[in-house]
C-alpha cells in the first residue's frame, strides 16, 4: 500500500475551484487529506467534491466569497467547533483584475483585487492562526507570483497586491519561529491556468505545465517534519 503523507491532515484550500486550487485539493485527498474547499464558485466547487470522492475522500464545502469578513469570519468559528484544529492552510484565491496603466484603474477594482489578493489572505491568517498552532505540525502556504519582484507596465494591483502579500507572510514567519507551525510561499511559475490565458492570451497553452504539475512542491511544504519557516519557493523560475 502507498503511504498517503497526509492521511488525516485537515487541510484548507481557497480557490479550491479550479487551476492551482483545485489540483492542490485533489492532490491533497489523495495524500489522505480531509479537505476544507472554500470558493466562491459553487458549480465548479462541486464538479471538484466529485472528483475527490473518486479517492473515498468527502470534502467540506465552503462556496464563500472570500472577501466576505463576516462569512470568514463564521466559517472559522464552524471549522473550530467541528475540527479544533486545522493542520494545513493553503491560501490561494486570487485574481488578475484588467491590464491597464496604473492612473487608469476604477477605485473599485483597484480595491477588489486586493481584497482577494492581500486583505482575504490577512484574514485567514487572523482567523486561523491558533487553529494552525492546535496541529502538531501546523503548515501555512501562500501562493505568489513572480510579477511581485518585477518592474511590469499596466499590472499595478496584481503585482502590488502580490508584493503585499509576500511582506505579510515573510513578516508572519517572523512571529512564529517559536511554535510548531511553518509558513511558506510558494511562486508556481507559468501554469496553465485561466488566469495564465488572461494574462497571455497569444500564448500557445501548451509550453506551460498543467496545475497538476506543481503540486508536489505543496505536499512537501506540508510535511510533519519540514523545518523551513519564511521561505519562497520556486517551481518553474524562468
Amino acid at each position: 500500500m502507498n503511504k498517503k503523507n497526509l492521511h488525516n491532515k485537515i487541510a484548507l484550500v481557497t480557490g479550491a475551484s479550479r487551476g492551482i486550487g483545485a489540483a492542490v485539493a485533489k492532490r491533497f485527498a489523495k495524500e489522505g487529506a480531509h479537505l476544507i474547499l472554500v470558493s466562491r464558485n459553487q458549480i465548479s466547487l462541486e464538479k471538484v467534491d466529485d472528483e475527490i470522492r473518486n479517492y473515498g475522500s468527502k470534502p467540506t464545502l465552503v462556496p464563500i466569497d472570500v472577501t466576505d469578513d463576516k462569512n470568514m469570519d463564521l466559517m472559522a468559528s464552524e471549522i473550530a467547533k467541528r475540527f479544533g484544529k486545522i493542520d494545513i492552510l493553503v491560501g490561494n484565491a486570487a485574481i488578475l483584475g484588467p491590464l491597464s496603466p496604473m492612473s487608469h484603474y476604477e477605485p473599485k477594482i483597484w480595491k477588489n483585487i486586493f481584497d482577494i489578493n492581500f486583505h482575504a489572505n490577512w484574514r485567514l491568517i487572523r482567523n486561523f492562526e491558533m487553529l494552525l498552532k492546535q496541529s502538531n505540525s501546523g503548515r501555512a502556504i501562500f501562493v505568489t507570483s513572480g510579477i511581485a519582484r518585477k518592474k511590469r507596465a499596466y499590472w499595478g494591483p496584481y503585482s502590488a497586491s502580490k508584493a503585499a502579500l509576500e511582506k505579510m507572510v515573510l513578516d508572519w514567519s517572523e512571529e512564529i519561529t517559536k511554535t510548531n507551525l511553518k509558513v511558506n510561499i510558494i511562486d508556481p511559475g507559468r501554469v496553465r491556468t485561466s488566469m495564465r490565458k488572461s494574462a497571455y492570451p497569444g500564448e500557445n497553452p501548451e509550453i506551460n505545465p498543467m496545475p497538476e504539475e506543481v503540486t508536489d512542491l505543496f505536499v512537501k511544504l506540508s510535511d510533519d517534519n519540514l523545518q523551513d519557516n519564511g521561505q519562497i519557493f520556486y517551481q518553474n523560475k524562468k
